[in-house]
């Protein structure tokens, strides 16, 4: 696997990634429990969305400092730019699945900050050990490039089809497995993972939240890291680029579970987002995307199914 990032920008991003994780846990636990409303959301949201922005500034620089190439690193950018919001746009359907986790077990707001912080953790790291991975085969095997290329396609159809649909918790095999090998008590017991009952230590609810929380994001990341080897093939793009996205999807689920429902047309636009990324990667050998257009294709999409999803909203008076 080739990268253009210099050994120090990969220092730098791993300090970065650290430091953020602290901040957070550290404001968390002076936090303690408690609702997290729409404006605190906002404000961590744009934190994020900011610190990975001036990232990407400092990745444009080290390439043109590396290369010498003001193209290669306007490039560079470009891609490192259109992976975090093509894995920003997936995570949308990521969070509603979460909402829906959060609903079905009656999780209480208070608690769910906590959960889905260590989720982030989880994320980060089975991501890092995917990406890595994946990069490994594409670069030893090209041929992948068409698998993955056609099981982006395949997603996008099949979201397309589900949009709309209620998923079904009770019908979902690893809730069902993990009911089986584990008992589980059916009160919470604070926002701890474990509780003891008739003096056996046996798992809590939210023990369970988070064990759908981390299965449910790999399965998220089967589709979206796909996604980003279709516009690079440098392993350091990918990952930071899905990273960056991943820190800030905490704040970012308790901003768009206040307006869920305003976006309701949004899957539509995730599923035609990776019909067009996995015919990317199927084309590659025959007529190259550029990563400009890409970008402008996702931020198009999306723009124009939350416009439509405004304009549509349940409750909207007809004009």
């Amino acid at each position: 696997m080739q990268t253009i990032a210099p050994l120090w920008l990969w220092i730098t991003f791993g300090g970065i990634v650290l430091m953020s994780l602290f901040v957070d846990f550290f404001v968390l636990k002076k936090q303690g429990a408690h609702d997290i409303g729409v404006k605190e959301a906002l404000r961590w949201s744009l934190v994020w969305i900011a610190l990975s922005l001036l990232f990407n500034g400092l990745f444009w620089w080290a390439v043109k400092d590396a290369t010498g190439s003001t193209d290669i690193a306007n490039t560079k950018a470009l891609e490192f730019l259109t992976g975090y919001l093509i894995e920003k746009s997936l995570a949308v359907d990521n969070i509603f699945v979460f909402l829906l986790i959060f609903t079905y077990f009656a999780v209480p707001t208070a608690f769910q900050k906590r959960v889905l912080m260590i989720g982030i953790i989880g994320a980060i790291v089975l991501r890092s050990i995917m990406i890595l991975v994946g990069g490994w085969l594409l670069a030893e095997f090209h041929w992948i490039l068409y698998l993955f290329g056609a099981f982006l396609i395949i997603t996008g159809i099949k979201m397309w089809w589900a949009a709309g649909q209620e998923p079904d918790l009770d019908d979902n095999p690893a809730l069902k497995l993990l009911r089986k090998v584990l008992p589980v008590s059916k009160n919470y017991d604070g926002e701890s993972f474990w509780t003891m009952e008739n003096g056996k230590k046996i798992a809590t609810p939210l023990f369970m939240v988070i064990c759908l929380i981390a299965l449910t994001d790999v399965i998220f990341a089967v589709d979206s890291i796909p996604a980003i080897f279709a516009i690079t093939s440098d392993p350091f793009i990918v990952l930071a680029s899905n990273v960056f996205a991943v820190l800030g999807l905490r704040a970012m689920y308790f901003l768009l579970a206040a307006v869920a429902n305003k976006f309701h047309l949004l899957n539509y636009g995730l599923a035609v987002i990776l019909v067009f990324i996995g015919a990317k990667m199927c084309l590659v050998d025959v007529f190259k995307i550029p990563v400009l257009f890409s970008l402008g294709v996702v931020v198009g999409i999306l723009i124009l199914t939350m416009w439509l999803s405004v304009r549509t909203a349940p409750g909207q008076p007809k004009e």
